[in-house]
């Protein structure tokens, strides 16, 4: 059943609970409203009765009597019954009187009572005279109550008839209002492909949340264009950086077998090949860590590291790639509040994106000093890693982390282009975040914060005793 079919019958379904609903509690005050008149017309009645009772003058006997008769709409099967009181709890009882003991008895206590038999009411007043109470009691079938119930029964059910067919009606015309812009919405996305990525949908200027669902669809366009931007420019790229060194390894080694050679010339081609080799290797070590980042993060996420313990590691690696490095690492955070540099990651991937960045610092330094920070708190974790290089020029700050771009002064140095994109993938995973501040000629400073409340949640302690 589509959506259209069950806002429909969904909307049907409400109405007739309602109106079912109403239609109960109008029959009920009607039955009361019923009641209460009729009781009403009986206390008229009950009154006249006792007049004509206690009067002696024969002239008002008479008129009350011609009242009664002319004055006063005539009751179907009417009784009329006056009981003299004796005592507290005691009457002339009249034996044509089929009434229960709890009538009379609510008579005499409260002055007035009422019960009723097959739609037939009887009413008990007191009344006193000369010092002597009565009991009037006056009884008729009501008529017109049934008459007029099912009447109004017949109004009710044929009027919720029509009500229900009116709200089906009223329902696929609410359906079609709102399901129309989604309808439209979903007509236009496919529309939409990987060959006109650069189309959008048309916007909606009301706040509603059709024109937050068509906003929500135009910024995943753009996302998705910017990605399939991105994808294409990795592709060509590492196309052409896979196809030079394999085009050199391919054209020395058809050279050298063109003829035979002397061992100088063998030995500096495979010099060559090796080197090309080499950088193949390395080139595509890179694009296989770069892939890796994009598994799921929850699935890599396995070790609860210290981030001290891992800068030291980072270092270490460091001093063996390049000796001389002048990196310095400061810790600033007390003791006592080490656990709160505990953080669950992938280990290997996380040393690596730090190594990266700080290579990148070392590199574009030209071996000059880079200091590394790190601070702690209960909200937060940051490592701070600033040297003092070639910067990178505005233009270039917002291509950083596209695989394979390399700035116009970074072109000198040995890379790819990869370093910084895998480690922004790397530190993404592990709900961190990385900021660049840079100023051309003057250095950059690299910023990693890891806040505590993105952090996966982890039993640290149970990781503390397993470790």
């Amino acid at each position: 059943m589509d959506i259209r079919k069950k806002i429909t019958f969904t909307y049907v379904a409400l109405s007739t609970f309602s109106t079912l609903l109403l239609c109960i509690v109008v029959f009920v005050l009607f039955q009361e409203n019923n009641r209460y008149h009729f009781l009403k017309r009986l206390e008229d009645r009950a009154k006249i009765v006792a007049s004509i009772h206690f009067q002696n003058d024969p002239e008002k006997i008479k008129y009350y009597k011609n009242l009664k008769k002319d004055g006063l709409e005539e009751l179907i099967e009417e009784e009329e019954f006056v009981l003299k009181i004796n005592s507290a709890n005691s009457f002339d009882y009249n034996t044509k009187l089929d009434l229960p003991n709890e009538f009379y008895t609510n008579v005499l206590k409260t002055g007035e009572d009422y019960f009723e038999i097959n739609n037939k009411y009887y009413l008990g007043q007191v009344f006193t005279e000369n010092g002597q109470r009565y009991i009037v009691i006056v009884g008729a079938r009501d008529q017109k109550g049934p008459t007029t119930t099912i009447y109004i029964i017949k109004i009710m059910f044929f009027g919720g008839i029509a009500f229900i067919f009116l709200a089906f009606f009223l329902g696929r015309f609410l359906a079609k209002r709102v399901i129309n812009p989604v309808a439209r919405i979903t007509r236009e996305v496919n529309r939409i492909s990987a060959s006109n990525l650069h189309n959008r949908l048309p916007e909606v200027k009301n706040s509603d949340e059709i024109s937050d669902l068509t906003a929500t669809f135009n910024d995943m366009l753009d996302r998705l264009e910017t990605s399939f931007e991105i994808q294409a420019n990795f592709i060509n790229n590492a196309s052409h950086e896979l196809k030079t060194p394999i085009t050199t390894i391919i054209a020395e080694s058809e050279i050298m077998l063109l003829k035979e050679r002397e061992v100088p010339e063998y030995i500096q081609s495979l010099e060559n090949i090796y080197s090309q080799a080499s950088k193949l290797g390395n080139l595509t070590e890179s694009l296989l860590k770069l892939t890796q980042t994009g598994y799921d993060g929850k699935k890599q996420v396995l070790d609860i590291a210290r981030i001290d313990e891992l800068l030291m590691d980072v270092k270490s690696d460091l001093d063996k790639i390049y000796p001389d490095n002048r990196v310095s690492i400061k810790l600033n955070f007390a003791p006592n509040d080490s656990n709160l540099l505990l953080i669950p990651c992938n280990k290997p991937l996380l040393e690596l994106a730090i190594n990266n960045i700080i290579t990148n610092g070392v590199k574009y330094s030209d071996n000059n000093e880079v200091f590394v920070t790190l601070s702690a708190n209960q909200e937060m974790i940051k490592i701070a890693i600033n040297d003092i290089g070639i910067g990178i020029p505005p233009e270039d700050i917002p291509h950083l982390y596209e695989p394979f771009f390399r700035g116009k002064i970074a072109t000198k140095y040995i890379g790819y282009g990869l370093g910084l994109p895998l480690a922004s993938k790397i530190i993404r995973m592990h709900d961190g975040e990385i900021q660049v501040q840079s100023e051309q000629n003057k250095g950059t400073i690299v910023t990693i914060i890891f806040k505590k409340s993105k952090i996966k949640k982890i039993n640290i302690k149970n990781s503390n005793v397993e470790s």
